[in-house]
């Protein structure tokens, strides 16, 4: 079977490459890689390409690396066969899905054996639930599985008791199956599925987990066993499980309480995706008011109403099962058939998103070039198209779902009148959805609540819990954002007694839920990130980079990979309490942005110096050789945003025809680009505990065609002879932040020289202005508040400053606002500008959190704003901005006019 629907043309397939080349960067990228399925989708052979994406390469090695590099063909052949029009909705979801089940059984037969070599790998199964159990994967999608075990025939070591081993076992297909390096990972599995997972094993004992689902489960349980097969390991084991709880599922009485369930979820889902609910930019696809969500629960619920007397109504898949219920007319034919047309539309729409960075996102683009080019992608006109392809039916799947919330439906249980009196008293003007959503918890519905302890500690903390999230300053957004944080929670009852106990930091994440979607996205990640505020401390300053550089190098005795976790998760802390200093209005952005340029440069220094410690073990040293790390940009100035990259440009001193002295010597240049190398994916690949930063090295001499690393002699001599005005200009914020005091001091004096040559002034106005007038033409504002990029920004300060600091050669000092002050002392530049400075740094700082799209902020994110950056409200704000710009334009004017009048 080669799955392929309709076999397309070659000219199809050469201008689905070029979309994907031109509006797909993850699929460009794929395409360079993979060049033998490149050229057999060029050459029009897509079965050659599925072929090919099945074959395994010599280089891979480990069943990991073999998953990793099929995943990656098949994605690069499936993405643009489909766009070719090669393969339906169902080919594609069937495609992805069976890989998932190769890879998924891969894994568990390379566990066992790796344990138990030679035994036959039985006695242990993958239940596959959602859009993997129902073969309608996306690109993007993770995997969860069930994972249960035979105590009986599970194969284990000697002395070894069977839970033991299938633990073992769970957690090496895990490992081996999310594990990211760099060609990434095979899929993200999510084990929260199972019973109670804040307290159960992550695989089941069979009667254990038999025991569950006729005894305890919850209503959502029944809906997602609808999609469950057996899927991987022993699939014998997984059907007869499925079999035994097949009447758990399926219930021969007429089941209308369904409805109530089911509807309650999604009217708790349209509540807490609020922002993605209207149609338009933005819209959710997946969660929106007549998505994919709606047509799922629309089929699900008259499945479970009528399943149980029906078998031939239990498709697990969507489109399947619409079609089995207007079969039995049990749905109307006709909603069957537009509900139909509207989910493979908005699942192949939803590829699209997923297929320009491999992000498991399903909401359409709030910018109007993003949205543009998700519809080129699909071979459509402009995001306008697309929106009108789209529009009639979000309309039609939305009234027909809504039909099924009738006045009539009486199943939903009663608000508590105590509750809702207490919820609008604390600040909630819609208190029926806030109501709602409490209910959920308590009723378990969320994975961190199912246990009586959870349900206990949630009592305990609701009554503070709901006075902090009414005080926020957007009491709906800040609960929308704590309840994705305690879903993502394996149990929520080490959180709810926390902030019982501290009730000052239950309001300080309200606010920071409420005003700051970056840090809620990262607490919703990784809600251990509260720990960093529990101390009183946490409100502070950082140290210096020197203590921050020995907490994060640590004590010693971990392995290095254990301390780039380590360091992940403390530079996390940290920097997640840095933004909640802006947040509270606890301290000044721009003493903020100093403290997240100290976190940056500890982080380096301690992992640059584990790195190579690693590095030196294996390839020795050179000898009066070492590496130094050059800092640019916001970076060498000290003063970093919340979402700043790191400007580094890598350098080494010593004999460059010199050569290490290790096990596996080399040469100079060689040795320490192979080390910066390493330092680079230090600090920016991401690891168990996430990323860390983005690394930018394009500012090295001869940019991007240049080697990573230079030797500083070749360094001093590209700038005498070969740089170019822009990267004076660079130089002008360049510090060192890491090597020696003597290696630092030879590179200062090489800056310092080459800041203070003589230059023509004409021409460096001239090379400036038309730099200016190029940033301009191909990178404008990102929004209407884009203080960095709008004319009067801050990108007009820095190149007046720089260009008034290399033309009178006076003022040098890497961090701007020093500069500006030395450059007013000396009277080349206007008084004003300095204040100028601070507010648009203030402001930059603080957008990047509050308002990071740079677009007009809501009514509470512009007090927030306003009072971080120290003026009374927004008016007096935007007019203080206003003049600002005026002096920063007038000044950059002044200066890049005198070339036009000369």
């Amino acid at each position: 079977m080669n799955g392929i629907d309709v076999t397309p043309g070659r000219g199809a397939l050469v201008a689905a490459l070029s979309r994907a080349g031109a509006h797909a960067p993850y699929l460009r990228r794929l395409a360079r890689r993979e060049t033998g399925i490149a050229a057999a989708l060029e050459a029009g052979d897509v079965d050659r390409a599925l072929a090919l994406a099945r074959a395994s390469v010599e280089a891979e090695t480990g069943i990991a690396a073999i998953l990793r590099g099929e995943k990656r063909r098949l994605a690069l052949a499936l993405a643009v066969g489909d766009l070719a029009g090669a393969f339906s909705l169902e080919g594609v979801t069937q495609h992805l899905s069976d890989f998932a089940d190769r890879a998924l059984d891969a894994a568990i037969r390379a566990a066992i054996e790796e344990r138990t070599p030679g035994v036959e790998a039985i006695g242990f199964a993958a239940l596959a639930l959602g859009k993997h159990g129902s073969r309608e994967l996306n690109y993007s999608s993770d995997i969860d599985p069930i994972l249960i075990f035979d105590p009986e025939t599970l194969p284990r070591r000697a002395r070894e008791e069977p839970v033991e081993a299938a633990v073992r076992i769970a957690r090496r297909v895990v490992e081996l199956l999310q594990t990211i390096d760099g060609d990434g990972y095979v899929f993200r599995v999510d084990l929260r599925l199972r019973p109670a997972p804040e307290a159960t094993p992550l695989a089941l004992p069979v009667s254990a987990a038999i025991a569950y689902y006729e005894s305890s489960a919850l209503p959502w349980e029944r809906a997602a066993f609808i999609r469950a097969r057996a899927a991987a390991g022993d699939v014998a084991l997984g059907e007869r499980f499925l079999d035994t709880i097949r009447p758990f599922v399926w219930r021969r009485a007429l089941d209308f309480g369904a409805i109530g369930e089911i509807r309650a979820l999604s009217r708790r889902i349209r509540g807490h995706y609020v922002a993605g609910q209207r149609f338009g930019p933005g819209y959710d696809l997946k969660r929106g008011r007549g998505g994919i969500r709606e047509i799922e629960f629309f089929a699900q619920i008259h499945q479970l109403i009528h399943g149980g007397r029906e078998p031939a109504l239990r498709a697990p898949a969507t489109l399947d099962a619409l079609a089995a219920l207007g079969r039995a007319e049990r749905i109307d034919p006709d909603d069957a058939d537009e509900l139909a047309t509207a989910y493979r539309l908005y699942r192949t729409i939803e590829h699209r998103l997923q297929m320009v960075e491999d992000r498991q996102t399903h909401s359409l683009p709030q910018e109007g070039a993003a949205l543009d080019n998700v519809a080129l992608l699909d071979g459509l006109a402009d995001g306008a198209a697309l929106l009108d392809v789209l529009r009639p039916h979000v309309d039609r799947v939305g009234h027909i779902y809504d039909a099924l919330d009738a006045p009539e439906d009486r199943t939903l249980p009663a608000r508590a009148p105590d509750l809702l009196a207490a919820l609008s008293s604390a600040g909630f003007t819609d208190a029926e959805a806030a109501a709602a959503r409490i209910a959920h918890w308590r009723g378990g519905g969320a994975r961190s609540l199912r246990s009586a302890a959870a349900q206990e500690a949630l009592e305990a903390v609701l009554p503070g819990l709901v006075a902090a999230l009414g005080a926020a300053p957007d009491p709906a957004t800040a609960l929308n954002r704590f309840d994705d944080m305690i879903a993502r929670l394996s149990s929520a009852i080490n959180l709810f007694r926390l902030l019982e106990a501290r009730p000052p930091l239950a309001r300080l994440v309200c606010d920071v839920l409420s005003l700051a979607p970056t840090l809620a996205d990262m607490l919703s990640r990784h809600p251990n990130l509260i720990d960093g505020l529990i101390d009183a401390s946490a409100l502070d300053p950082p140290p210096d980079v020197a203590t921050l550089a020995r907490r994060f190098a640590g004590a010693g005795g971990e392995d290095y990979q254990a301390l780039l976790d380590r360091a992940r998760r403390e530079v996390g802390e940290l920097r997640f309490a840095q933004g909640a200093q802006i947040v509270s209005a606890a301290r000044d952005p721009l003493d903020v942005a100093g403290g997240y340029a100290r976190i940056a440069e500890a982080a380096l220094a301690a992992l640059a110096h584990a790195t190579i410690a690693e590095f030196e073990a294996v390839h020795g040293r050179i000898a009066e050789g070492e590496l130094l790390i050059l800092a640019l940009g916001r970076f060498g100035g000290a003063a970093l945003t919340h979402a700043s990259d790191l400007d580094l440009v890598f350098l080494f001193n010593g004999d460059h025809l010199a050569e290490s002295d290790g096990k596996k010597p080399l040469g100079a240049t060689h040795y320490f680009n192979r080390l910066a190398q390493r330092v680079t994916a230090a600090l920016s690949v991401p690891t168990a505990a996430g990323p860390l930063y983005e690394i930018d090295t394009r500012l090295r001499p001869s940019g991007a065609q240049g080697l990573l690393a230079v030797s500083l002699d070749s360094f001093a001599r590209y700038q005498r002879e070969n740089a170019w005005t822009w990267e004076h200009m660079a130089l002008a914020r360049a510090r060192p932040v890491f090597g020696s005091v003597a290696a630092r001091a030879r590179l200062d004096a090489v800056i310092a020289e080459t800041l203070r040559h003589d230059r023509d002034p004409l021409q460096l106005v001239a090379d400036a202005a038309k730099m200016r007038h190029d940033i301009a033409a191909h990178k404008p504002p990102a929004g209407p508040l884009d203080v960095k990029l709008m004319p009067g920004g801050l990108v007009d300060l820095e190149f007046l400053v720089h260009v008034t600091q290399l033309n009178y050669r006076i003022g040098f000092d890497p961090r701007l606002g020093v500069a500006i002050a030395a450059l007013i002392d000396g009277g080349l530049l206007p008084a004003p500008l300095l204040a100028a400075h601070d507010l648009l740094t203030r402001l930059l700082v603080t957008m990047r959190l509050i308002a990071p799209n740079a677009a007009e902020p809501g009514p509470a994110a512009r007090d927030a704003i306003a009072r971080a950056c120290a003026m009374p409200d927004w008016t007096a704000l935007l007019a203080a901005l206003d003049a600002a710009r005026q002096s920063v334009g007038e000044a950059w004017r002044r200066v890049a006019g005198e070339t036009g009048e000369r």
